[in-house]
């Protein structure tokens, strides 16, 4: 048969050349057409993923092993189709294998600036910084020329992984397993000595708390001082106000009676005896009596006193005076009698 039917996906962009022209175009067409005077061409617009790995070398020259994947669709499939033979047979396959080369191309245009990216960063910066990778490479990939030529657009480029060397794998892991154990070591320090900057803070506080009581006690202490110093200053001021009034008042006292004794001063004691008002009592007169006797015994040679003689010369012993126990006679002696002459 030399008729043929065509019908594409709306992903498909079909575009149906007789003569050197292109008849008819677009996505999703379904048509007839006459088979040996057509060719078709049929150019995917859908996104399609491609994976890459490319062996790259960092600024220090060390190896890194790049994986991932990039993602592009089609946006000028005439473009595309005037670069690359997208025509296909009757059957709907492509007549030759140019649209394989089309991921291989973007794959060599990412690696290329990819390399550029990773030469400018060290091993480590390469490791740890993916994103920024990622983002200089798809922006590089925007404004390429060779890409914009094709009528492509990248619509991501991810990295999944990148692999150092072995031997560098594990000189990084020994490395960061170092520098991490020292971070321990650091925080474990770090918190020994935060507990003892606090226990030097809290005895701080405790000396503190120590001296400030200290000083309060002092103070009290010099208060209670000054308080017993004031007592006795003022108990001082009394005794030396009293001693001063007791002064006065014996002064006033001897002064009486200097004044008082001043008329009798020179008088004999015996006149001022007589003359007083005990002057006419028997008893006295008699223990003068006596009392002269006394300081005269050396020159009596012997004086005999009986007690008919001393009832006749003390009649009044009888008396009122009879139960005075200085006369009272002492036990075994009935005839002589103790009499005391200051008993009146």
């Amino acid at each position: 048969m030399f008729f043929g039917y065509m019908k594409s996906t709306p992903t498909t962009y079909v575009m149906q050349y007789r003569d050197g022209e292109v008849v008819r175009e677009g996505a999703g067409l379904s048509f007839l057409y006459w088979k040996p005077a057509t060719t078709l061409v049929a150019v995917p617009l859908s996104s399609a993923d491609v994976p890459f790995a490319f062996n790259e070398v960092t600024r220090d020259f060390q190896p890194v092993t790049i994986q991932g994947q990039l993602t592009y669709r089609v946006e000028d499939a005439r473009r595309l189709a005037g670069l690359l033979d997208y025509s296909i047979t009757p059957a709907g396959r492509h007549r030759s294998d140019d649209p394989e080369k089309l991921s291989d191309r973007l794959v060599q245009a990412a690696q290329v600036r990819a390399r550029a990216v990773v030469q400018s960063l060290s091993l480590r910066e390469v490791l740890v910084q993916s994103d920024m990778l990622e983002a200089r490479v798809l922006a590089a990939l925007a404004e390429a020329e060779s890409v914009k030529a094709l009528g492509v657009h990248v619509m991501a480029f991810s990295v999944l992984s990148i692999q150092p060397t072995p031997e560098m794998a594990r000189a990084l892991e020994a490395a960061a397993r170092e520098g991490l154990q020292r971070e321990a070591d650091e925080a474990i320090y770090a918190r020994r000595n935060a507990a003892v900057e606090q226990e030097r803070r809290i005895k701080e506080s405790e000396l503190a708390t120590e001296l400030v009581v200290e000083e309060r006690q002092r103070q009290i202490r010099e208060a209670k001082m000054a308080a017993d110093i004031a007592v006795e200053e003022q108990r001082a001021a009394l005794m030396e106000r009293w001693v001063q009034n007791e002064r006065q008042s014996a002064d006033a006292r001897a002064y009486a009676l200097e004044k008082t004794l001043a008329p009798v001063k020179n008088v004999d004691w015996k006149t001022l005896l007589a003359t007083s008002a005990n002057g006419a009592d028997p008893a006295l007169h008699i223990a003068l009596a006596f009392r002269e006797m006394g300081e005269n015994a050396q020159r009596i040679g012997e004086l005999n006193v009986s007690p008919d003689l001393l009832r006749s010369l003390l009649p009044a012993a009888s008396g009122p005076r009879g139960n005075n126990p200085g006369l009272a006679p002492k036990p075994g002696r009935p005839d002589v009698h103790n009499f005391d002459p200051r008993d009146r």
